[in-house]
């Protein structure tokens, strides 16, 4: 498998070589984005590579002759065939699609060959409904109306403003709202995953054997990398869930939004999903490792406000934190059809973030070059939390008081992550035979 990568990145250059070939090609901001990141894993060496982590400690109960030969075989095959595959992908970004990467005022799908359509069809893919650009441009914005009306309330609640660039400006501006150092990001992940896991139990009838661990995103990705990722736990339990948190320039990044990032990522969001999923006896192993975007980043994102309700966060800094994300969630409904389908410019689409969110500087550019490079896949986050939220209130009111919210969630996680149709149709299965 090791051996094969290196084909799988000489088939991307040959699919990136017939898009330039075609006229179509990514934006500039992009490229020179991971022309930086494969520059800074090219000069360190292979042994500190994520590629090579299987290699480590994990290995000390086998064998030595078999420990031996299997590390032998992970150094040759990253040094001799990924190493160099990598460093042809740098050089053919360099050197042959940087020079006619995208440079014009339009960044989006609608600006190339074919792009309108493509894009319909990746809002289909990413989402699994059936909506069109506009439909979703308008949602997202009568989103946004709504959570900035809450922005205010708590404005006028902690910090004694109700005007939103006035709480904008105090949030973005006060240094004692940042982290000062590294050690603290992870500290405060840590203690946030330590009060959720204790009230697991009244939330959910099922919970997650996995552990999870949290660790900070390895120092040659972090400055081009986003606020935090979860990796999935290995199949056989050799390797936990991992919370990864970016601890880069700790001074630019918000305290009041280390909460609802850590519950969004760990428990009740990503690990409690994916775990629960892992472990489903009977459920086909596609099934336990793949599934809908939508249903893992609307459940995540769903996840953030459930905290609110298990009384998970500790302050109001900590709810305006929360009501923060709300709106950066919404924004992307506004913001990436407005790249992709409206024909918005890149410093458009950062204006925009920046004058309806709460997101730092460092996150907002990061952010909109993520939209540009991966159209429709951030749309998936609110989507998915207001169908997920639209079933909830259906079980409600047609439960009454035989609802429970513990019996909602199970069976919401208990076939992994499926299509949105796919889940309000078990949802609705699940109603009908309970009312039977």
């Amino acid at each position: 498998r090791w051996n094969a990568f290196a084909d799988y990145i000489d088939d991307y250059i040959s699919n990136l070589r017939t898009g330039l070939e075609t006229g179509r090609v990514a934006a500039r901001a992009s490229v020179n984005r991971t022309i930086v990141q494969l520059g800074a894993l090219l000069e360190r060496p292979v042994e500190e590579w994520p590629i090579y982590a299987p290699a480590g400690t994990r290995l000390d109960a086998w064998p030595e002759g078999t420990r031996h030969d299997f590390r032998a075989g992970i150094r040759e095959a990253a040094s001799e065939r990924i190493q160099p595959a990598y460093a042809r992908l740098r050089d053919f970004l360099r050197d042959e699609l940087y020079p006619h990467s995208r440079t014009g005022a339009a960044v989006g799908l609608s600006s190339l060959p074919g792009g309108s359509a493509c894009y319909e069809a990746m809002i289909r893919n990413f989402t699994t409904l059936e909506l069109t650009p506009a439909e979703i441009h308008a949602q997202g914005l009568a989103e946004l109306e709504k959570v900035h009306d809450e922005l205010r309330t708590l404005g006028q609640e902690v910090l004694g403003a109700s005007d939103l660039k006035e709480i904008q400006q105090r949030l973005r501006s006060d240094p004692e709202m940042f982290f000062r150092w590294p050690g603290e990001i992870v500290q405060m992940a840590e203690e946030a995953y330590a009060r959720a896991a204790l009230v697991m139990p009244d939330w959910f009838g099922t919970t997650p054997r996995t552990e999870m661990v949290i660790r900070p995103i390895p120092l040659y990705e972090a400055p081009q990398s986003q606020l935090a990722y979860y990796r999935e736990p290995a199949p056989d339990g050799s390797r936990p869930g991992t919370y990864y948190v970016n601890t880069y320039r700790p001074e630019i990044r918000p305290r009041y939004q280390a909460d609802v990032l850590s519950f969004h990522e760990a428990i009740p969001g990503h690990h409690l999903q994916t775990a629960i999923a892992q472990e489903i006896e009977g459920l086909p192993e596609f099934r336990k490792h793949l599934g809908s975007v939508a249903f893992v980043e609307g459940w995540a994102l769903y996840a953030e406000h459930l905290a609110d309700e298990m009384g998970l966060y500790v302050d109001g800094l900590s709810r305006i934190g929360l009501a923060s994300y709300d709106a950066w969630r919404a924004s992307r409904l506004v913001v990436d059809t407005g790249i992709h389908a409206f024909g918005w410019t890149r410093q458009e689409a950062i204006e925009f973030v920046r004058e309806n969110t709460l997101l730092a500087e460092v996150n907002i550019e990061n952010e909109v070059d993520r939209y540009i490079t991966s159209p429709a896949q951030a749309l998936t986050y609110k989507l998915g939390q207001l169908e997920i939220l639209r079933l909830r209130s259906k079980a409600e009111a047609r439960l009454g008081e035989a609802f429970s919210i513990a019996e909602f969630h199970d069976r919401v996680l208990e076939n992994g992550a499926l299509s949105l149709p796919a889940l309000s149709d078990a949802i609705d299965n699940w109603l009908a035979e309970t009312a039977s």
